[in-house]
């Protein structure tokens, strides 16, 4: 137990340092530039050189009480603007995943409800057009021929750059997520969202290692976009810092859409592969495969009786 403190609070202080101090530091040296250098002269390095050493001369840097002091005030700020943008990291998974969108305050509300209709058209256009060829492919097959899978292709990756199932949600990440739940109980009857609080406590350490890492890709991928909001302002005094505000929400919304689309894979990989074990768990005795007879009595197992009536 004595080892155990020590080697715990090594490694928290690792991650407050690698989560929130070096991102604070680096965006509060870039916001000591913006305000060094402006608009007109943006790489004046030696402009900032000079600025440097103007701030190092101080007579209170000089001393150990002040250098102290300036170390803990940048430490403090820089964790500061770290759960600034751990908060604003939430914010934007809110926005991305829009679990819950109908229940948004009005003005978000409908510009969700919008979007959400204008995908659900696209993607029905895009889902006909992928059935067609299906279909034409399938009689193909009927008279012995086989037809060119490049058209339906084309088609199939058309669809799911819009969504993998009929849009429901107002983004391509929150249906990605979506679809696992659609696909389970389409295909076993399965309700996911009752289903996995049981089905997590009985995974291997391996699996479930899988499962949180690339949960804890998600949550980088949405802290890249936080800090892009967090740059904007600066571009208002330095114009390259809107450079960095499009850099970062490029990446973030690349990475979001990998972690979310890595995440939802191993979801569905894991519900599908270990249900029958939590069916064997709860002596429901499944057959040798994952039936909608077995899902609906898992279902039906694991969801909550209703409260009864209020009395009186």
């Amino acid at each position: 137990m004595g080892g155990l403190l020590p080697e715990l609070g090594k490694k928290l202080a690792e991650r407050w340092v690698s989560l929130l101090v070096l991102p604070g530091a680096l965006y509060l040296a870039v916001a000591a530039t913006a305000h060094t250098l402006g608009h007109c002269r943006p790489f004046d390095l030696t402009r900032l050189t000079q600025q440097i050493g103007t701030w190092a001369s101080d007579p209170v840097t000089k001393t150990a009480g002040g250098q102290v002091v300036l170390l803990v005030a940048i430490l403090a700020a820089a964790a500061a603007v770290g759960l600034a943008a751990q908060a604003l990291g939430s914010l934007a998974e809110w926005l991305c995943l829009a679990a819950d969108w109908p229940a948004w305050p009005p003005p978000l509300r409908q510009f969700a409800a919008r979007l959400t209709t204008r995908r659900r058209d696209r993607w029905a256009r895009a889902a006909c057009t992928w059935h067609q060829h299906r279909d034409e492919a399938a009689r193909a097959l009927l008279r012995g021929q086989r037809a060119d899978p490049a058209a339906r292709h084309a088609a199939e990756r058309a669809m799911t750059r819009i969504a993998s199932e009929e849009p429901c949600r107002p983004t391509w990440s929150g249906d990605r997520l979506n679809a696992v739940a659609v696909r389970l109980e389409r295909d076993h009857h399965l309700d996911l969202a009752t289903l996995w609080p049981h089905l997590w406590l009985i995974l291997p350490e391996e699996t479930r290692a899988e499962i949180t890492a690339a949960r804890q890709a998600l949550v980088r991928a949405n802290a890249l976009t936080a800090w892009a909001l967090l740059y904007l302002p600066l571009a208002a005094w330095w114009w390259p810092a809107a450079l960095i505000t499009v850099l970062l929400t490029l990446m973030g919304r690349a990475r979001a859409r990998t972690a979310t689309d890595t995440y939802a894979t191993l979801l569905e990989a894991t519900a599908r592969l270990r249900t029958r074990d939590l069916a064997d768990c709860l002596g429901l005795n499944p057959c040798a495969t994952l039936t909608p007879e077995t899902g609906d009595a898992l279902t039906r197992h694991l969801t909550p009786t209703a409260p009864p009536p209020p009395t009186g």
